[in-house]
């Protein structure tokens, strides 16, 4: 089928379809890249890492970067504030198999920030290019990097990193279109997406906002950035990423599928998650991702309830199928 979008690419690594899983902390395991990345993931990015923590072999930060094996290409994010310890990490992180290295700019959560990591290096954009610097000449893969707008409004300083990130061998950026302070709230700014994609000649990868598939493709061909990233939105609908593929396929995306089926894939991720990490440490993980499935049908919120009181998989699981069973043999509706 012809492609109504072209590839992404950075540096050897041809990326199709241009749709990039967001680093999200304590969700993007291995676990769920491999099971989000046949929806039609182009590009998986872990959960973004700690550069200290990698520079003193924390057992945790290395289960983090982990990998399943099915989702190459993937991207391993690290945050940090000191460009030779930066540096270390991407090494430890290309040799356990990154094909990308990502820099997080954009992180504006306080235990990153109040070390002036994430998003809080764009207070100062001579350690953003000294850190960037760092890492290209540390790694023989590519180099990207995501970044916020700027630490807050009055100081909107991505254009002028993204220049830097250019001229120090960066290969391209992702810009989530809010400044730190914002963190989530308001509404990504898309105009200054499309101000980057025109200021810069490396790929430029937009983020925020995008929860459907036709406001994304909207936003890309308005914008004109070379891919999307699709985060908070995937989770619990990873049919989001196929329904977006399709259309970048230059196909009719199908709708989403009825709540019993989306039922019968969160207890098949539910299942993988107690056999890759075992069932003490998937349960916990697992409530919130049901939080996310559980949602868009009569009686969602009685059985989120119900499912937060469960002690364990198998309960947790005999109470989602037997929604499954009520919401087969007496259809509700939305």
């Amino acid at each position: 089928m012809a492609q109504a979008i072209p590839p992404l690419r950075i540096g050897p690594h041809t990326i199709w379809p241009p749709i990039v899983l967001a680093p999200m902390s304590g969700v993007t395991n291995r676990t769920l890249r491999a099971l989000y990345k046949p929806f039609g993931l182009g590009l998986t990015v872990t959960e973004f890492v700690s550069s200290n923590a990698l520079q003193f072999g924390s057992r945790r930060t290395m289960e983090m970067i982990d990998q399943h094996g099915l989702e190459h290409p993937v991207s391993t994010q690290l945050w940090g504030n000191d460009p030779r310890v930066m540096a270390y990490a991407a090494k430890v992180v290309r040799e356990c198999g990154a094909d990308i290295v990502d820099i997080n700019f954009g992180c504006p959560a306080p235990k990153v920030t109040k070390t002036e990591g994430g998003s809080a290096c764009l207070r100062d954009v001579e350690r953003c290019e000294a850190i960037m610097r760092a890492v290209v000449a540390a790694v023989d893969c590519p180099v990207t990097v995501k970044m916020r707008l700027g630490w807050t409004e009055q100081d909107l300083v991505f254009v002028e990193v993204a220049k830097r990130a250019q001229a120090v061998g960066v290969q391209a950026v992702t810009l989530h279109a809010r400044t730190a302070r914002q963190f989530y709230k308001g509404s990504a700014d898309w105009e200054q997406i499309a101000a980057l994609k025109h200021a810069v000649d490396i790929p430029v990868i937009g983020n925020g906002d995008l929860d459907d598939p036709h406001l994304a493709m909207e936003r890309m061909r308005a914008s004109g950035v070379d891919a999307v990233m699709l985060g908070r939105a995937t989770l619990g609908n990873p049919w989001l990423i196929s329904a977006l593929r399709t259309l970048m396929e230059g196909a009719q995306a199908q709708p989403y599928p009825a709540a019993a089926e989306r039922l019968r894939y969160a207890i098949h991720h539910y299942r993988t998650m107690v056999e890759e990490w075992g069932e003490e440490r998937a349960v916990p993980q697992m409530r919130k991702h049901l939080g996310y499935y559980l949602k868009g049908f009569a009686g969602a919120s009685e059985l989120r309830e119900r499912v937060m009181r469960t002690s364990g998989a198998e309960e947790t699981i005999a109470v989602v199928e037997s929604t499954i069973a009520r919401l087969e043999s007496a259809p509700l509706v939305a």
